[in-house]
């Protein structure tokens, strides 16, 4: 079967992001415009959109918590919803209220004593949240606004010549600091920095340098060194959706992107074990899932999964292999 055939059977999020990403359609042809109402119009998105008007909700106590609203704003970012659709502009709006008197925009986490928080639920940020965040408002709402270039040159400006982004947060949260030392670099926050900044081009061009050799030497490292106990091993390279966490499909959708890192030896090292998980047919398999996403075709590992497969075939687009089987 011919993969994007295959894909363009799937759920409309699958079917809209092939028709721009992978055929190249023009956004406003028919065939991309339908596709993109019936994302609107699925319960899956709507359900979530419902969340997402709470914001910000819950308050986070682990990044890792894929089924918080900031991981759900992420993935209406990545799926291509716009502020032209009211519900989401409200969001949008409500995120945007939150920014910090430095720019960064703040989110209600509760962060216990012993890493240096209150114990007590606060609006406040950390780059772990902050990042991703400034990535889903400027790909929801753009990146001309004041408020979300407040925020971008904020964070950007964090970042070090020799080892990137460090483990960082608002100065309200005191003595706040992952499990590492304070002059190595977080893996996960130069991950979603470097995401965080690549739609504003040129402006960041030296940060992004910066963040893409730091991730790259990350790699190269990886057998002997895990700064803040973020690990390269074989959990690392386990396929997995939504891109919430660091691992093989983050790290490569984002290195990608990036001039300096599209075609590095250490890019192609990890192409090379993506590669290999392709069954006979072109399509990739979820390898690891999160439970809050069951119910998604990402979220088993029974069978190959459209989005999954989607987001391995960009990836492989942007880097000039060809998607036909």
């Amino acid at each position: 079967m011919d993969v994007i055939h295959w894909l363009l059977e799937g759920d409309p999020w699958v079917v809209y992001r092939t028709r721009l990403d992978l055929l190249r359609q023009d956004p406003e042809s028919v065939e991309v415009k339908s596709a993109y109402a019936e994302v609107l119009a699925h319960q899956k998105i709507q359900v979530i959109l419902d969340e997402l008007s709470a914001w910000p909700g819950e308050a986070l106590k682990s990044h890792k918590k894929a089924g918080h609203l900031l991981h759900k704003l992420v993935f209406i970012a990545d799926i291509g919803l716009t502020v032209e659709q009211p519900q989401v502009n409200s969001i949008v709006e409500s995120v945007l209220n939150l920014a910090s008197p430095e720019g960064p925009f703040q989110i209600l986490v509760n962060l216990p004593k012993p890493f240096g928080g209150s114990g007590q639920d606060q609006i406040s940020w950390m780059l772990c949240d902050a990042a991703p965040t400034l990535y889903a408002i400027s790909s929801l709402y753009g990146i001309t606004d004041l408020r979300v270039l407040k925020a971008a040159d904020y964070l950007a400006n964090l970042a070090r010549e020799a080892s990137g982004w460090p483990c960082a947060a608002t100065s309200e949260l005191g003595g706040f600091k992952g499990p590492g030392k304070r002059e190595d670099p977080c893996p996960y926050a130069n991950l979603l920095m470097v995401k965080a900044l690549i739609p504003f081009g040129d402006r960041y061009r030296k940060q992004i340098s910066f963040g893409v050799r730091t991730l790259l030497d990350l790699w190269d490292r990886r057998f002997t060194e895990k700064p803040f106990l973020f690990a390269m091993g074989s959990g690392f390279t386990k396929l997995k959706a939504p891109l919430i966490w660091y691992d093989i499909l983050h790290f490569l959708e984002v290195i990608t992107q990036a001039v300096e890192g599209r075609h590095s030896r250490s890019t192609q090292e990890m192409l090379a074990i993506i590669r290999e998980k392709q069954d006979s047919e072109g399509r990739y398999q979820p390898e690891s899932i999160w439970m809050d996403w069951r119910g998604w075709d990402f979220g088993q590992k029974r069978e190959p999964s459209r989005w999954l497969t989607f987001l391995v075939l960009r990836i492989l687009q942007r880097i000039g292999e060809s998607n036909n089987q």
